[in-house]
């Protein structure tokens, strides 16, 4: 069969089937199976998928898959989010939109200490969106800020994402984790600023509080504590991949402990909490196993059906830019997200896109802190963004599915901002990698 009439159907039964709502899992899992025992010769085939399947889960390196998932489950349920936001409160409340700057800054230092994006929206809606409403905060701004926020935990290392995308694409993670420090950090000033300018342009969207009701100077430098556990788990577990020191596995091992410890000293350390944390670690890790295991099986027949190497030829004959091509592959990579979750689409994409990138002179880890950034626009953007969801969960009734939508707009386009000045100047993402200690 001709590689493009297999390439054809192929992708015609994925967007079909994609189309129906069947899991992403299953629909690239089946796909794999089914085309495997067609093209092989029957069991010869399916025998190839379970043993490649087999062989990619086992990989060393995905080990720190379940221990950094595990390290943001314990770390939701320490109470560490409560302490840190309530020292911003007390130094950024008196600031016009101080609580949702004060939320921004919680969520980048929640996600350096957990990949997960879902951990820091659901524990700062619950603790920091009561706050800004009773504040009299807009509630626009107050959901916004919280949605995006809670974003960067993919972007910020430690990220699932990233270590997902590292495992597809065979680029080093510890190198994909430091690529994101810098445009993290970019991003959540980027927020702050929109916000402060917003709150200064039209003061009764963030309200200060009252002279009457604003912290003394010992409670503010008291306050500080809070920030003591955190700063300590994030320099050993990064600091401990930047330096050589450790893989990104062992450091994720070092973190899950890490976690446990600051759980232990807040006295959170129970039954009930660690039940609580033992579940969702479980259930987040097999839904990125399943998912691994239908995208080995897919990427196994795009790769030795030669459909791969006739997409890369077709793409490398065209008379165009390499920067349109890449260009068009984020446009994709945004419009999928308004679908798919961010899982998935690396799952489908990369084996078609990473080749290709290769194959044009671009970095693959600078592709793939491009890929992740862009994914951080899909967890915001609807109609199927996880963290909108999230939300949704935890707010009052007053505020409705459309005001959360509507909350997200001008962030949206703040991360496009920040995707563009990535793409722009590239060392942004690579110059904190090239300087790591091999």
């Amino acid at each position: 069969m001709e590689a493009w009439v297999l390439a054809i159907i192929l992708f015609g039964c994925l967007i079909l089937f994609l189309a129906t709502g069947l899991p992403v899992s299953f629909t690239l899992g089946g796909l794999g199976v089914i085309f495997g025992f067609i093209l092989w010769g029957g069991p010869a085939g399916l025998f190839a998928t379970i043993t490649t399947a087999y062989g990619k889960l086992t990989e060393f390196v995905l080990v720190a898959l379940p221990l950094f998932i595990f390290m943001a489950a314990v770390l939701q349920y320490s109470g560490l989010a409560d302490d840190l936001y309530d020292m911003a409160h007390k130094w950024l409340a008196p600031v016009k939109g101080g609580l949702a700057m004060g939320t921004v800054v919680v969520c980048a230092v929640f996600a350096a200490m957990a990949g997960i994006s879902t951990v820091a929206t659901a524990t700062m809606g619950v603790i920091a969106l009561p706050s800004m409403r009773k504040r009299n905060y807009d509630k626009l701004i107050a959901v916004g800020c919280i949605s995006a926020g809670g974003a960067l935990g993919i972007l910020i290392p430690p990220s699932i994402i990233m270590i997902v995308y590292g495992v597809q694409a065979e680029v080093s993670i510890g190198k994909l984790f430091m690529g994101g420090v810098i445009p993290g950090i970019i991003l959540a000033v980027i927020f702050i600023i929109y916000i402060a300018i917003r709150c200064l342009r039209q003061p009764e969207l963030g309200p200060a509080i009252p002279k009457a009701e604003r912290p003394a100077w010992g409670e503010k430098l008291a306050a500080l504590r809070a920030v003591a556990l955190p700063l300590i788990l994030i320099i050993v577990v990064l600091g401990a991949i930047y330096t050589g020191v450790c893989t990104p596995t062992e450091a994720a091992g070092i973190g899950a402990f890490g976690a446990l410890v600051c759980t232990a000293i807040r006295r959170r350390l129970n039954w009930t909490n660690m039940k609580g944390a033992f579940a969702m670690a479980v259930r987040i890790n097999a839904m990125v196993c399943w998912i691994m295991i239908g995208a080995v099986s897919f990427s196994r027949v795009i790769a030795v059906s030669g459909v791969g190497h006739w997409i890369c030829e077709g793409v490398g004959g065209l008379s165009v830019s390499p920067w349109i091509i890449l260009i068009i592959m984020q446009l994709v990579f945004f419009f999928l997200g308004m679908f798919l979750d961010p899982m998935g689409i690396i799952m489908i994409t990369s084996p078609i896109f990473v080749p290709i990138i290769r194959m044009l002179g671009f970095s693959p880890l600078w592709f793939g802190v491009l890929f992740t950034i862009n994914m951080e626009m899909a967890y915001i953007t609807p109609p199927f963004g996880f963290n909108l969801f999230v939300m949704k969960g935890v707010v009052p009734p007053d505020v409705s599915m459309m005001d959360i939508y509507r909350s997200i707009i001008p962030f949206v386009g703040l991360q496009a901002l920040c995707l563009a000045l990535v793409m722009i100047f590239p060392q942004l993402a690579l110059w904190l990698p090239s300087t790591m200690i091999k």
